[in-house]
């Protein structure tokens, strides 16, 4: 063997070549099958991100909404809101007494009005 090539080395030879050449194909193959596996995990991933997006909207839009009913209902709020009140229901009173009082003054009754009118 010193040099020569003979038929075994031959079909070893090839027989290397045809498993290093269906390895490769199979790789290939393997490595088509693996990108699209990758496109399909990133477009269920922006899917994911994307409804993400609206879930965190939607919980800021409730947070912002809460943080107003919250500072509606605070108790410096109720307070300033009784005192208002009870100041309006206090002027209401009063003015109802001045309305009585005008309007016992004027019981109805008007005195005759003389068609003429004293010359100055």
């Amino acid at each position: 063997m010193d040099g020569q090539i003979d038929a075994r080395l031959v079909m070893t030879v090839v027989g290397m070549l045809v498993s290093v050449a269906g390895a490769a194909a199979v790789a290939r193959q393997q490595i088509k099958a693996l990108g699209s596996k990758l496109k399909d995990v990133e477009q269920r991933l922006r899917k994911m991100d994307s409804s993400s997006d609206k879930l965190e909207t939607i919980t800021e839009t409730q947070e912002q909404r809460l943080n107003v009913l919250s500072k509606m209902s605070s108790p410096e709020n109720l307070r300033r809101d009784q005192i208002t009140l009870a100041t309006l229901i206090a002027d209401v009173k009063q003015l109802q007494k001045e309305t009585d009082r005008l309007h016992a003054m004027h019981n109805g009754k008007h005195p005759p009005v003389s068609s003429k009118r004293k010359a100055d």
